[in-house]
């Protein structure tokens, strides 16, 4: 697990994609009843997906310096479709932990190096906090996804003759040769902002 590495994530292909989310929290301070305060669930956060995603990289940010007993020192990490199938991918554990926490993707499975976490719904569990604290603060949350603007000068970085057999591209002309109508740019995803 690697804290405040070098992380750049336009030079590594990729966007955040927290923007396409619903998110939802367990508990926060106004309206925090007593509800909350005798549950024995951990607090979660939920962020869900309106269509499948695919993940590729998860960052968390906290600082045991500022928030001392609300800094979480174990955090579990689930995903699923939905709230029924939710399955856990990663634990994390920390002492003092100060900076971005990149979160482990290594044996999730998906795409072709199984680094790769495909769910429309992530939950973060936070299992306790330093020194028993009831109270947690968890200071920033990112999650990436391949940026598909990207893949269009996918020959640049596969080469042509790899491009073609992944049929990532496909010229202009070989498509009108062929007679194939090509599909307009405004056919694509959508894309928010």
């Amino acid at each position: 697990m690697d804290i405040d590495p070098p992380f750049d994530a336009t030079a590594l292909g990729l966007k955040e994609i927290g923007n396409l989310a619903s998110w939802t929290v367990s508990s926060c301070k106004p309206g925090c009843g007593v509800e909350a305060l005798r549950d024995e669930d951990p607090h979660h956060l939920n962020i869900h997906f309106s269509r499948l995603v695919s993940i590729r990289s998860i960052r968390i940010y906290l600082d045991f310096e500022t928030d001392e007993s609300y800094t979480p020192t174990k955090i579990s990490l689930l995903a699923g479709t939905g709230y029924h199938d939710l399955i856990p991918f990663s634990m994390l554990e920390f002492t003092q932990p100060k900076g971005w926490i990149d979160v482990p993707l290594e044996d999730v499975g998906g795409g072709k190096d199984g680094k790769t976490l495909r769910a429309f719904l992530v939950q973060v569990k936070i299992m306790e906090n330093h020194q028993n604290g009831k109270d947690t603060h968890v200071r920033g949350l990112k999650i990436y996804a391949r940026d598909e603007r990207v893949g269009r000068g996918v020959t640049d970085i596969l080469g042509i003759e790899e491009a073609r057999k992944s049929k990532a591209i496909v010229r202009q002309s070989e498509k009108l040769e062929r007679g194939c109508l090509m599909e307009p740019d405004w056919m694509g995803e959508p894309e928010l902002r």
